[in-house]
């Protein structure tokens, strides 16, 4: 059997970027060269040069990396600084009347924020903290609707030295216990609810329901007047944020921190046991959200970017909390979701807010394909200049729509690789540099030593694939796991003996070196001997025209080790009897048409849509229980819409 997992995608197309994008862009085909050329010369030196130019330090650094406790890297060990100051205070003497949030609730209505005023909000809000006997070290969950008051916590926890940590407001009260009970968090921050889709999410009553059953850790909790449902607040433990705030001056002196002083926890969502606490730095990870939001996105004073992403995830922590605000940008937040009250929301708003710089995931841009092309054409997207995705591999095929049909083939995609653990890009396109190929995130970042090994931990051939490692360290690794170093080695460096960086995806590289991601190394199915990735089979089903979105998973086979099961959103309605089989066969021996007989589909099932979290990521882990006949016992409550699943349950 063979260990290297096959590539079955082809994809030819080439998208160079045009004179006029290159001609403007941040970082330039001979900047480019140079920075490889440097990094590949002195690697440290290169992110210690950065971290000079990037970073408002209080006491500089003269420590670049210390590796001597390996893997446990630490960087700019012996400098001090603030994020929050780095955030908001430098930018005051040029930017204090640049507008840096534009914030859109669920009904529409608009709220934007100065620089002046969003550190004025933070101050106040650091102060209340403070008052209330928050300090530098103490752990703080933020629970929150997408609203300012939530980057306005975070800002402010960094402000004081706090360490934050963000539960995504759709995650059920047993899962949000468990993530305070981990970080023993001292005060929890939430709102009585918050507006989604035109109802009412009730965020108070779940915090009520966690700490009913444990989080005796937690002394206060701060509940921001969101919706003004009626709620119950508990004598001596639950305050109202405006009472909290009541006297508090607008100005809070920062806290000085250690460089490795940590910034915020984030928990791992969708795994089975205990979610695990990935610890970010300061100086480390903001360094990377800097240098990623310049040269990535490309953002310029003029540029309004919009990042869909929740801050609940660690793309709203870099490219909405932290990064664009460190470099004095203006963003964009939204309140709810991307088809209410109607399908063209997102470029109603584009519109509305002459957006320039947007970045949203694949499943936001299939789900929206669906609704055809004459919505987003009744919408002024003129002001986009360019377009970036991130979750999960985008399919060729959405990638072309997004190209052709938002960004009218004028505006570079940026397919953005990285994780939870990496805190910001590590495989993306530079958009006045790369050639960009649908389906691929192109090549690593200046800096960032990326592989494709085998099961040894040596390098194979191009078209190949196999482990995606990252093989020097970088200033925004994770550092640890909350709590557990030894989980932290196992999860992420054991498997090559402590030697790279295991990112748990498969990969491979093309002859022009550009890296495919092929999906989770266990997404990798075992069918007859062939070692199949499952990105590439979903890409194939959505190549045809009638289908929306896929979802691939595998389950065990007696003879092929394992079958495939396809799960699959039409463009229109669901057929039936006759109709319903004769397309099952069609996209049978499309995907063998496309890619080959061994990655025919076993058996395809329907649906309205896949079940997917309100962040937009698909749980697999249901539809392969779903797939294998399991009973579902898994927590099912950050389903967007729970009724889905059984509609797969029919053959």
């Amino acid at each position: 059997m063979s260990e290297q997992i096959e590539s079955i995608l082809h994809e030819d197309r080439v998208f160079p970027p045009s004179a006029e994008f290159t001609a403007q862009a941040n970082v330039k085909p001979e900047d480019y060269e140079a920075m490889l050329k440097k990094a590949a010369e002195d690697h440290v030196g290169f992110w210690s040069d950065l971290a000079r130019e990037k970073i408002d330090w209080d006491t500089p650094f003269t420590v670049g990396l210390d590796d001597s406790r390996a893997p446990h890297y630490q960087w700019f060990t012996d400098g001090r600084l603030n994020v929050s100051y780095n955030c908001l205070d430098r930018h005051l003497a040029e930017k204090e009347d640049k507008i840096a949030i534009i914030f859109e609730s669920d009904d529409g209505e608009v709220t934007r924020y100065t620089y002046k005023e969003l550190l004025d909000e933070v101050g106040r809000f650091a102060n209340a903290l403070k008052n209330l006997g928050v300090g530098k070290g103490d752990r703080v969950v933020i629970y929150m609707p997408m609203i300012p008051q939530v980057v306005i916590a975070m800002q402010a926890c960094a402000r004081i030295g706090a360490i934050h940590s963000v539960v995504f407001g759709g995650f059920s009260a047993e899962a949000l216990r468990d993530r305070i009970e981990d970080a023993g968090a001292k005060v929890v921050i939430t709102a009585d609810g918050g507006h989604r889709g035109g109802k009412v999410v009730p965020l108070k009553a779940a915090v009520d329901e966690a700490l009913d059953k444990g989080g005796a850790c937690v002394e206060k909790v701060i509940v921001h007047a969101r919706t003004n449902e009626p709620v119950s607040m508990k004598d001596g433990r639950d305050i109202w944020w405006h009472d909290a705030e009541r006297g508090m001056p607008d100005y809070c002196e920062p806290e000085i921190v250690e460089a490795e002083h940590p910034l915020f926890l984030l928990y791992t969502s969708g795994s089975t046991g205990k979610p695990k606490g990935v610890q970010h730095s300061s100086a480390g990870y903001l360094l990377n959200a800097i240098v990623t939001n310049e040269w990535v996105f490309d953002l310029k004073d003029d540029d309004i970017f919009w990042c869909t992403a929740d801050v609940g995830w660690i793309t709203g922590h870099t490219y909405v909390a932290y990064g664009p605000l460190a470099l004095g940008k203006t963003i964009v937040m939204f309140e709810g979701v991307p088809t209410y009250p109607h399908a063209g929301r997102f470029w109603e708003m584009c519109e509305r807010h002459g957006v320039t710089v947007f970045y949203t995931a694949p499943t936001a841009i299939r789900a929206l394909m669906k609704f055809g092309d004459d919505i987003p054409a009744q919408y002024d997207l003129s002001k986009l200049r360019l377009l970036g995705t991130v979750g999960e591999p985008i399919n060729p095929e959405a990638w072309m729509w997004y190209y052709t049909v938002i960004g009218k083939e004028r505006c570079p995609i940026v397919d953005t690789w990285w994780q939870t653990e990496t805190g910001a890009h590590m495989i993306a396109p530079l958009p006045g540099v790369t050639p960009l190929k649908p389906g691929s995130c192109t090549l690593p970042l200046p800096g960032i030593d990326a592989a494709v090994v085998d099961e040894e931990g040596n390098e194979i051939p191009h078209g190949n694939g196999g482990y995606l490692v990252i093989r020097k360290p970088w200033p925004s690794m994770l550092r640890t796991v909350w709590g557990d170093d030894q989980r932290y080695v196992d999860t992420y460096w054991a498997k090559f003996g402590n030697r790279y960086y295991v990112a748990g995806d498969s990969a491979r590289r093309d002859d022009d070196g550009y890296f495919w991601i092929m999906g989770r190394i266990d997404d990798v199915l075992n069918v007859s001997g062939h070692r199949l990735g499952t990105m590439e089979i979903e890409s194939a089903l959505v190549a045809h025209e009638r289908v929306a979105e896929a979802a691939v998973v595998g389950k065990p086979h007696e003879v092929k080790g394992e079958a495939i099961v396809a799960f699959v959103v039409l463009k229109g309605d669901i057929p039936e009897g006759e109709a319903r089989a004769a397309l099952v066969q069609e996209l049978r021996e499309w995907v063998a048409k496309e890619i080959g007989p061994i990655a025919k589909p076993d058996d395809i099932r329907f649906g309205s849509n896949l079940p997917k979290t309100r962040s937009g990521k698909i749980m697999r882990r249901l539809l392969r229980a779903i797939a294998k006949g399991e009973e579902i016992t898994q927590d099912t409550s950050t389903l967007e819409n729970p009724q889905i699943l059984e509609q797969f349950m029919q053959k």
